[in-house]
């Protein structure tokens, strides 16, 4: 829910209200930079495994702190990327659509979410096409973004759009530093509430008719420098009123305030090392 302060003397600032959200999270047991298949890995540039996991708890104990529910996956050994659950598949409203990643590294770890999701009583699509989850897909109350371009293919568009049966929007991401659609784009209001669909979004991962389509769908949308997105800025998670963000996007938060939201910063620094932060670590098991 969203409202205006009109108290006279107040600027126009939305009051905005927090809904309660459940996670899915995977703890980084076997985390690390073994190879390289984006462009923020570097084998020469290692994880401190002990730091990594302090700011995991860190994150999953401030959803926790914000009244959320955090349900866990256990790791598989050799799967150093399964902390980043985002990419696990795509869950809205009792659906949920499978993953089927691009690189063989992390092909595993599509069975593992999938077998979870059933197990906790989800009726889960069995993909057909590549597609890496929230990785690429954000779910709003009435449509659901979608990238391509790098790692989700066209044709997983139309998979998921029937799998959750949600209508879906096509964005071509241009950029290879932001190979997914949740390092270019954060939901800020999911829509879902009383107020409009809100994000945040940096315009240089995109082509230009992507970038069309988004001024046409969010006129009022927060447009996030390259300097807050070149640190992972937009890799956040929102439960309505809450962004938890990278620490490192001052900018962005700043913006965040301006719009009546509560930036929570945190440090994920040992996770930009394999290109994910904050919602990379996140899936969201939407209503």
């Amino acid at each position: 829910m969203t409202v205006l302060d009109t108290r006279p003397g107040t600027a126009q600032i939305a009051i905005r209200e927090a809904r309660t959200r459940h996670y899915l999270m995977c703890a980084p047991e076997h985390f690390e930079v073994s190879y390289a298949i984006n462009p923020w890995m570097d084998l020469d540039n290692p994880v401190d495994a002990d730091r990594a996991r302090v700011q995991w708890e860190i994150l999953r104990n401030t959803y926790l702190s914000l009244g959320h529910r955090v349900d866990l996956i256990d790791a598989l050994p050799g799967q150093p990327d399964m902390v980043f659950a985002a990419n696990g598949g795509l869950v809205v409203g009792g659906r949920a659509y499978g993953a089927k990643f691009r690189f063989p590294e992390r092909a595993a770890e599509g069975g593992a979410y999938a077998a979870w999701l059933t197990g906790h009583g989800l009726r889960v699509t069995e993909p057909a096409h590549v597609n890496e989850g929230e990785g690429d897909f954000l779910a709003l109350g009435t449509m659901i973004l979608a990238g391509t371009g790098f790692r989700t293919s066209l044709p997983a568009h139309i998979e998921a759009a029937e799998a959750v049966d949600r209508p879906v929007v096509s964005l071509e991401l241009v950029d290879p530093r932001f190979y997914h659609l949740d390092v270019a784009v954060a939901v800020l209001d999911d829509g879902n509430g009383e107020a409009p669909a809100d994000i945040a979004y940096y315009p240089g991962a995109f082509s230009a008719h992507s970038q069309r389509t988004l001024r046409e769908l969010f006129p009022d949308a927060i447009v996030c420098s390259e300097a807050d997105a070149r640190v992972l800025g937009l890799n956040a998670v929102s439960d309505g009123h809450h962004v938890v963000l990278p620490a490192e996007a001052t900018e962005l938060a700043t913006s965040l305030r301006g719009r009546g939201y509560s930036p929570v910063p945190v440090d994920l620094g040992e996770f930009i090392k394999s290109g994910g932060s904050v919602k990379c670590c996140t899936m969201e098991l939407h209503r």
